[in-house]
């Protein structure tokens, strides 16, 4: 079958596309002798089972169906198949029609599966062609992949909520699994979530009688162990028994969406790895990827590597995510790879790049040009101010800049491109003004840049820091019936369950209060504006009160509040002014958001636009400012990132 979930809306049809799933096949998959496997040197290719394509370099055997082009067998050190057999999902993902091999000697295999799309597929198939490729290189343990879609002018229209890769692995073997120094674990079995209780949504389960005994009393979900596309670069699982490592490994962010802060899933109980290259998670459907008007396209997404180790059962199991580690830092100084053989896979000669320096300019808080530390500066295709978080069509090229400034974005595709930063500290979007265009070769120096934040007059007070998200904000300890105990004491403690349902503890008669000059944003600022919960399915908008005193109020002039949001969702941010029951308010967004950050536990959702309020001289005797700042938010939202009031 195709995808996850066909949905027909006239013409449109919408996908879920699973690029390489692995699923279980009905053939009987060749093993080579063990003793063969480990002292075999050159790669091998067989493909003389008609049903069956089997690549070995005698580190990794890799069993492809013929001519789906899916992986079922991958055989490694003393187990026959380190993936799950018996796989109750029917549904297989983007399954090719036709064969080919590429390359094939001692050092490299290369293989092709394609699919090719014609209008007598329409409403049954994706309107995509499809070219999967796997590539097994000499002495490499494990194997690469990749694949280029493509969609000719004048096809349907389709929208693609996710393009990733699934991995399942021996639920009997693989227990522990790693996506960073911090966040490593011996994790739940399916079997605990299928006996556990259910929680607010599907994903969220509490572990009530779990074979491991220690896990009883946790809540597992799959969305607490997202992260950041800039720090998914090795994820994955390990067995003790045999000591074996199962490992993702993706040396570049070139090919995925919404540019370095787009969250997305990692890993998961079953035990599943993801490679990740599209999703509307944590930003909702500005992000889709869809095709309207017979548009076409083209993208390789890849090549990523599925990285196998082992150790001794003398040595800590450990050491294979150390090793992990360490092959990723080799995969990225290789990238990009020079051996993938579609020529729509620039090498490092058919690339360009772009340098300069990117300072600062707010008159407010210096005379002079300020670095522009840590900025976050990238590339991007062509669109409005932070049009790039809303990109999924595209190539992204994004580097962090050092604590004066000064960038360099290597190994970029040739092409037409914005060039975009933001600022840690700093509020708002910076866009160079002109296209850059990239080509073979080039290496373009713009200089100096300038970014001129949007300012209106000095700051007079303001609450949180403008850095896209919410961590410096209260962030309460979960209900300890409720909890995640890898995030016990952890630095990223809003990824536990719940901590929504806080708020009403915390605050159970009335609502935020915040003293400009006394409180403290890290104490006395709840991290999410959320609704309370008043029994019955019934939920109230909350109202949160700023009080303020101006000492030298200027009737004649203008007051400016900034409103920066982390994330929202389904949400309508009322803003009112010394009269909290002023209709309509002073301000008022609309419904905004649908990124649900809150409850897939993720501090920051896409960035929101800022808001700036305006307000003329007071009239009709109606005193702004003065005293106190009312903000309701209804619905389920994140609180506004950072208010900030100046003249």
């Amino acid at each position: 079958m195709e995808k996850v979930r066909w949905k027909r809306k006239g013409s449109l049809v919408a996908a879920l596309l699973l690029m390489f799933f692995i699923g279980v096949s009905s053939e009987k998959i060749p093993v080579s002798n063990p003793r063969e496997l480990k002292t075999s040197l050159g790669v091998q290719l067989n493909t003389k089972h008609r049903r069956l394509v089997v690549m070995d370099n005698g580190l990794v055997q890799v069993t492809l169906s013929n001519p789906e082009g899916e992986v079922i067998g991958i055989k490694y050190n003393e187990i026959d198949n380190v993936l799950e057999t018996q796989n109750e999902e029917d549904n297989r993902g983007l399954i090719a029609t036709d064969f080919k091999v590429i390359v094939q000697d001692e050092n490299q295999v290369e293989v092709s599966f394609t699919r090719t799309w014609n209008i007598s597929l329409r409403g049954s198939l994706a309107p995509l062609n499809v070219d999967k490729r796997y590539i097994m290189r000499r002495g490499v343990s494990g194997f690469y992949f990749y694949a280029i879609m493509e969609r000719k002018e004048g096809w349907p229209d389709v929208d693609m909520d996710q393009i990733r890769t699934v991995f399942k692995l021996q639920q009997n073997k693989f227990h522990f699994m790693a996506i960073s120094n911090d966040r490593q674990r011996i994790m739940p079995m399916p079997e605990d979530r299928a006996t556990g209780q259910p929680l607010a949504y599907p994903e969220a389960v509490l572990l009530t009688d779990p074979i491991n005994p220690d896990l009883r009393g946790e809540v597992d979900d799959k969305y607490q162990y997202s992260s950041e596309d800039k720090d998914i670069r090795v994820h994955g699982w390990i067995s003790s028994d045999p000591p074996v490592g199962f490992w993702m490994i993706t040396p570049s962010d070139e090919f995925r969406s919404g540019g370095p802060n787009k969250q997305d899933l990692t890993a998961h109980v079953g035990p599943v790895v993801l490679s990740m290259f599209t999703s509307t998670h944590y930003a909702g459907k500005e992000i889709n990827t869809e095709f309207r008007n017979g548009e076409p396209w083209k993208k390789v997404f890849g090549p990523a590597l599925v990285y196998l180790n082992s150790v001794s059962s003398e040595e800590k199991p450990l050491n294979l995510w150390e090793d992990a580690k360490r092959q990723m830092m080799v995969e990225v100084r290789k990238w990009p790879y020079n051996f993938p053989e579609s020529v729509d896979f620039p090498k490092r000669n058919q690339r360009g790049g772009v340098f300069g320096q990117l300072r600062v300019h707010d008159r407010y808080m210096s005379n002079r040009l300020m670095w522009a530390d840590s900025a976050y500066v990238g590339l991007a295709a062509p669109g409005g101010v932070g049009s790039w978080e809303r990109d999924s069509k595209g190539y992204q090229f994004w580097t962090k800049a050092n604590k004066r400034g000064y960038f360099s974005i290597k190994n970029v595709r040739q092409g037409d491109y914005n060039l975009y930063a933001w600022v840690p500290g700093i509020v708002g979007d910076y866009k160079y003004s002109a296209n850059i265009t990239v080509r073979a070769g080039s290496n373009i120096n713009l200089g100096v840049l300038v970014y001129e934040p949007p300012r209106k007059g000095p700051t007079l007070w303001e609450i949180g820091i403008p850095d896209r998200s919410a961590a410096e904000f209260f962030v309460p300890d979960p209900y300890p019936t409720l909890a995640n105990q890898l995030y016990t004491n952890h630095p990223e403690k809003f990824r536990q369950y719940g901590l929504w349902e806080r708020y009403v503890d915390l605050y159970r008669n009335d609502d935020l209060e915040y003293t400009v000059g006394d409180s403290y944003h890290a104490k006395d600022w709840f991290f999410a504006h959320v609704t309370r919960d008043v029994g019955n399915r019934t939920y109230k908008p909350t109202t949160w009160r700023i009080i303020f005193e101006l000492k030298h109020l200027n009737n004649n002039g203008h007051y400016t509040l900034q409103l920066a949001l982390a994330s929202a969702t389904d949400s309508d941010l009322h803003v009112r002014f010394n009269n909290p029951n002023a209709d309509p308010p002073h301000f008022a967004t609309g419904t905004i958001g649908k990124d649900n950050a809150i409850a897939r536990h993720g501090i920051h959702g896409s960035k929101m636009n800022f808001r700036t309020l305006i307000h003329e001289p007071p009239r009709n005797g109606l005193t702004l400012w003065k005293y106190r700042n009312y903000i309701r938010d209804w619905f389920f939202a994140h609180v506004t990132r950072r208010l900030l009031f100046h003249r």
